[in-house]
């Protein structure tokens, strides 16, 4: 039984569970900036990117077992471009 999901807000309620259960590993690993949503632009914007036809539980695990340092690094540089980008921008 395949399940389907008609939009990117209805696939991230089903996986809040475990985007939840990520973030409190983070924080007890030390991360305690991190939120949930940025596990969540990470997985989408980087991760499952160009891939097709993943079953929920694919994603539950890629979730699960991502490593703290990439979210980390994802977070870092995502904010490293937007300073940037403030600094630079024309007026």
């Amino acid at each position: 039984m395949d399940i389907e999901f008609n939009s990117l807000e209805e696939l991230y309620n089903r996986l809040k569970p475990a985007l939840n259960t990520k973030q409190r590993e983070m924080i007890r690993n030390g991360y305690n900036y991190i939120k949930i949503e940025d596990i969540w632009n990470y997985l989408k914007e980087i991760k499952w990117k160009k891939a097709n036809n993943l079953a929920l539980y694919e994603m539950v695990s890629d979730v699960l077992n991502i490593d703290d340092v990439v979210i980390d690094g994802y977070l870092k540089q995502k904010l490293n471009l937007k300073s940037r980008e403030v600094y630079f921008k024309e007026e």
